[in-house]
């Protein structure tokens, strides 16, 4: 072969191959995990979710015009299909039913038709929702305590509250938005997750989120517990009664092995008058402990 002819053939085939290689390659989507809200109408995202288990920041309120509208875009396109997170397991779907990036106190979210196989999403039942691959599935337990949990979860409570101050007067009406019992790790021993709150006086409020696991014993033990307090004047409306409505307590959302480990994390909401936190939990030696927190600015009312 001449060589000025092998030359020009190597040359056309270094093009080629550079013109491959400057092609853009398809995008594919991140995974991210949402919070299925507003009775299984509305979901939001917590976070973008990596392949090591790392949750982080996805798009709230704040975020840029550009940035909101390419999630948008890419998630909530009308039609799409996420599957339902209830126990830890896929139980129904969530449909994309329409977004808006532009929308003043909602460009972050999704509004949504909510199929489920289980109980329906209402008040403070609320669930996850993902474009995950689920590895491992959760165990799909999510029930009402027996009479003999919730006795027990009780007497944790108040002296959880009389340990942070609370007069033990002040104890003897517990008041709980949500108390549900989980298996996070398929073991047959329920863990529970509950939200709890005094009046400590007419215009303040003792709040209590917590996770409860069986101790060497039998009885269970909190494995985390936080304790607040909200008064009157604390609140944007400057009303008491909107704390006891479920403004400003933590509330549950559901549990998702993030890191297919065979241990679900457990992911908790909060509602305040200018946005909402997320919070989720994982498992340690002795207890439970934050591994993410996410805030998600609305707008100021």
């Amino acid at each position: 072969m001449p060589a000025r002819r092998a030359v020009f053939i190597l040359l056309a085939i270094g093009a080629l191959t550079f013109a491959a290689l400057g092609q853009k390659r398809p995008v594919t989507a991140r995974t991210v995990i949402f919070a299925v809200l507003n009775d299984g109408k509305s979901i939001e995202p917590i976070g973008y979710l990596d392949q090591k288990g790392k949750l982080t920041g996805a798009i709230d309120g704040a975020s840029e015009r550009k940035v909101l509208n390419a999630f948008h875009k890419s998630y909530f396109p009308k039609g799409r299909v996420y599957p339902l997170i209830f126990g830890g397991k896929a139980a129904g779907s969530v449909t994309i039913v329409s977004s808006d990036p532009a929308a003043e106190c909602g460009n972050f979210e999704g509004t949504v038709k909510t199929t489920t196989t289980r109980v329906p999403l209402r008040g403070s039942v609320m669930a996850l929702a993902t474009n995950a691959k689920v590895d491992k599935p959760g165990s799909g337990i999510r029930r009402m305590p027996t009479a003999a949990e919730r006795s027990e979860m009780e007497s944790l409570v108040r002296a959880e509250f009389i340990k942070n101050g609370v007069a033990e007067a002040g104890t003897t009406n517990l008041r709980s938005l949500n108390l549900t019992a989980l298996d996070v790790d398929s073991d047959a021993n329920a863990e529970i997750v509950g939200s709890y709150w005094v009046e400590t006086s007419p215009k303040e409020r003792g709040l209590l989120f917590f996770i409860a696991q069986r101790g060497s014993d039998g009885r269970y033990v909190f494995g985390y517990a936080e304790f607040s307090k909200v008064t009157e004047s604390d609140t944007m409306s400057e009303d008491i009664k909107d704390v006891d409505s479920g403004i400003y307590h933590e509330r549950l959302l559901d549990i998702f092995d993030v890191d297919s480990d065979g241990i679900s994390e457990i992911f908790s909401y909060s509602m305040s008058f200018e946005g909402a936190s997320f919070n989720v939990y994982k498992r340690n030696r002795t207890g439970w402990a934050k591994h993410y927190e996410g805030i998600n600015y609305h707008c100021a009312y």
